[in-house]
């Protein structure tokens, strides 16, 4: 009773998962992190001011003024939820074991 066993065969890896991030790719993924950045940026400083207008008696009213500041707040805690997920998705991957 004899089985012949044949030779295990090298698994082909597409060469995408092979090839490092191209330059251009880690440069769109730095400029829309950056932009993120910089429209939180924008949003905090756009509900300071409008909170300064209220308070100095200018146009605004309190309406307007609670929106722009609820709004910052919002999109402050979104983005404090997507950093978490990144370090808890980072972690992860750092207890993998190879």
């Amino acid at each position: 009773m004899s089985m012949s066993i044949s030779a295990i065969q090298k698994i082909a890896i597409p060469e995408a998962i092979n090839a490092a991030p191209k330059a251009q790719e880690t440069n769109a993924f730095r400029s829309a992190l950056d932009g993120a950045v910089q429209q939180l940026g924008n949003s905090s400083a756009a509900a300071e001011q409008s909170v300064q207008q209220f308070l100095s008696g200018s146009a605004e009213d309190l309406h307007s003024t609670a929106l722009t500041v609820q709004r910052a707040e919002l999109e402050f805690e979104l983005a404090l939820q997507v950093r978490n997920k990144v370090v808890q998705a980072y972690q992860e991957i750092m207890r993998m074991q190879v």
